[in-house]
């Protein structure tokens, strides 16, 4: 179903990378992929000239770090997004910003926030809008540490808040997610390995209440992994897919009295050695599919049909035997279809496919906070021909990466759109009736202009 288009990443060094994530670094509304390079430079691609090109700035390479996850969030509220990347090292996160001037400096080297900078070694980070404010915290789950929970304090320090918002369990966390799972505001779900999961209900005051117990979320014999989510069986409420290390996958449907129950079939719960799992509408027919990126085994594909979910073709993204270790999605070339990009621990080059040409029509829809940046978090439900689908702008996508901060449609033959709804972090929401297809939908934060 992947068609490989690798030959489309310019200057394809080897080495071995982990994380990817996807954001706007420089303002025009067009992504750039972030890889983390573990004892390589990290880099920064970009489309330009029908290529994905380099664009790393000396700083943000970094090349002395053994860097493995990241994300992107507008951390201090001016429009930009902050670049967390996690490190293998105790004591060696980076929180890169970029000055006015231009110019990247990394905070947490900032002598006044050396006493919070995190002693963990994290397995993913994930930013968050509490608050619905549009100044996002980064949260981190640890390997048997507590979690962290980084904001920008009034006197523009760094606070760790996972102490006094009741987030500091201590685990080995692997895998976190934001979205609107317990509440109606956006909530926190930690996938974790040997032990339960944590699932934060958002209290809508901007603190929490693990309750993944209640939710029967808590899954305490697995080992998880890559988590994502999405509506899997079409109900309008917002389900997780997550992948364990050595025990079967799951897919966890909310019920209509707020508790999850497994839906996964054989061939999706069949064990792998599971990284990162993605949502994602490749071939624009109006259903996500599911996709598995494996360590040293075949990567898998599933589909939605009629009958449910089924094991499909994955085509040139099978990669058989390397080492995937994280992966993104975006629509890098602008043509309204996906791209996949996936990174490897073996010291390979890095991948690209895409799904496959077809007259299938789409809308994207990128909703922007009251700073103008990525209002991740946000989610949007879009209606035609009498059918809903959802998405939430990804904060980052279990284990390591994060996907572009846009919500794809795909509408198959539909060529009308009855409406488009935006819901906030803070539950503000616009919607807009009959958008064109077959465009990028810019949705501003109400009364923002």
């Amino acid at each position: 179903m992947l068609i490989d288009i690798s030959g489309s990443i310019a200057s394809n060094r080897v080495g071995v990378c982990a994380g990817v994530a996807v954001a706007d670094l420089d303002g025009d509304g067009r992504a750039s992929v972030i890889v983390a390079g573990f004892g390589v430079a990290n880099r920064v691609l970009k489309w330009s000239g029908h290529a994905l090109r380099e664009t790393a700035p000396p700083f943000l390479a970094d090349i002395d770090r053994k860097s493995t996850g990241v994300v992107a969030a507008d951390f201090d509220g001016d429009g930009r997004e902050e670049i967390y990347v996690l490190s293998a090292e105790a004591g060696t996160d980076r929180l890169f910003d970029q000055l006015p001037d231009g110019e990247w400096v990394d905070l947490f080297s900032r002598s006044e926030n050396a006493a919070v900078r995190n002693g963990g070694t994290g397995r993913s980070v994930c930013g968050i809008d509490r608050r619905g404010n549009g100044r996002y915290s980064f949260i981190v789950a640890n390997s048997g540490r507590p979690l962290r929970l980084y904001e920008l304090a009034p006197d523009g320090t760094i606070t760790d808040l996972a102490p006094a918002l009741g987030v500091n369990l201590t685990a080995l966390g692997r895998s976190l997610l934001v979205a609107p799972l317990a509440s109606s505001r956006p909530d926190i779900f930690c996938a974790n390995e040997m032990g339960p999961n944590f699932l934060f209900r958002n209290t809508g005051m901007g603190t929490f209440l693990e309750v993944a117990v209640e939710h029967r979320l808590a899954d305490f014999e697995e080992h998880g992994r890559g988590s994502t989510v999405l509506d899997a069986d079409g109900d309008g409420r917002f389900d997780i897919c997550y992948g364990n290390a050595d025990g079967p996958h799951r897919l966890m449907l909310r019920q209509s009295d707020g508790t999850f129950k497994n839906a996964a079939t054989l061939a999706m719960a069949l064990p792998s050695a599971i990284r990162t799992v993605i949502a994602a509408d490749f071939d624009n027919d109006g259903y996500e599919e599911l996709f598995f990126n494996n360590l040293g085994e075949p990567n898998r594909l599933f589909r939605q049909t009629r009958d449910g979910w089924m094991h499909t073709d994955i085509g040139a993204a099978t990669e058989y035997d390397d080492h995937g270790t994280g992966a993104a999605i975006a629509d890098f070339d602008g043509d309204g279809r996906l791209e996949l990009l996936i990174a490897h621990g073996d010291a390979k080059p890095l991948t690209l496919y895409r799904g496959p040409e077809n007259d299938n029509h789409w809308v994207r829809v990128r909703p922007l906070t009251r700073f103008g940046a990525p209002a991740r978090g946000a989610v949007v439900k879009l209606i035609a021909n009498g059918r809903a689908q959802v998405r939430v702008i990804c904060g980052g996508s279990g284990y390591m990466c994060q996907m572009e901060p846009i919500a794809h449609f795909g509408l198959g033959t539909t060529t009308t759109i009855d409406s488009v709804t935006i819901t906030w972090p803070d539950a503000s929401s616009i919607t807009i009736l009959k958008p064109a297809i077959r465009q990028v939908l810019i949705a501003k934060y109400p009364g923002s202009g």
